[in-house]
């Protein structure tokens, strides 16, 4: 009984039903269920944002972090010199670096005040 339908079908100009997919490019990757059955080497992707963009939005969220805890930041150039001597007084006292060079500014700026605060007193 199926001959006869099918063969009637093409007859009189029918085309018989065939399901048309979409065709899978190795490029597309907007669809993750197409190639979810796919075996891709190395680590499992786990953050859909590539890694710049990951790094992008840390250092944003680092530096959100860093100014509710009041802090500021500040960038300068030392010769390399000063920085192995700040390294190793860091290690040393068991304090990270950034640490050591906010300890050593505001002592000094402690003394600068303490000797303007005595300079006006003997004027």
């Amino acid at each position: 009984m199926g001959y006869y339908w099918a063969f009637r079908n093409l007859v009189i100009g029918i085309r018989p039903f065939t399901a048309k997919f979409m065709a899978k490019e190795q490029t597309d990757r907007t669809t993750l269920d197409l190639f979810a059955d796919e075996r891709r080497p190395g680590r499992p992707k786990t953050n859909p944002l590539s890694r710049d963009e990951q790094l992008r939005i840390n250092k944003r969220n680092q530096l959100r972090r860093d100014r509710v805890n009041g802090l500021r930041r500040v960038e300068l150039k030392l010769n390399e010199d000063a920085v192995n001597a700040l390294n190793e007084l860091a290690t040393a006292r068991n304090v990270s670096r950034s640490e050591l060079i906010e300890e050593i500014l505001l002592e000094q700026l402690a003394q600068n005040y303490a000797l303007k605060m005595h300079q006006n007193e003997n004027s």
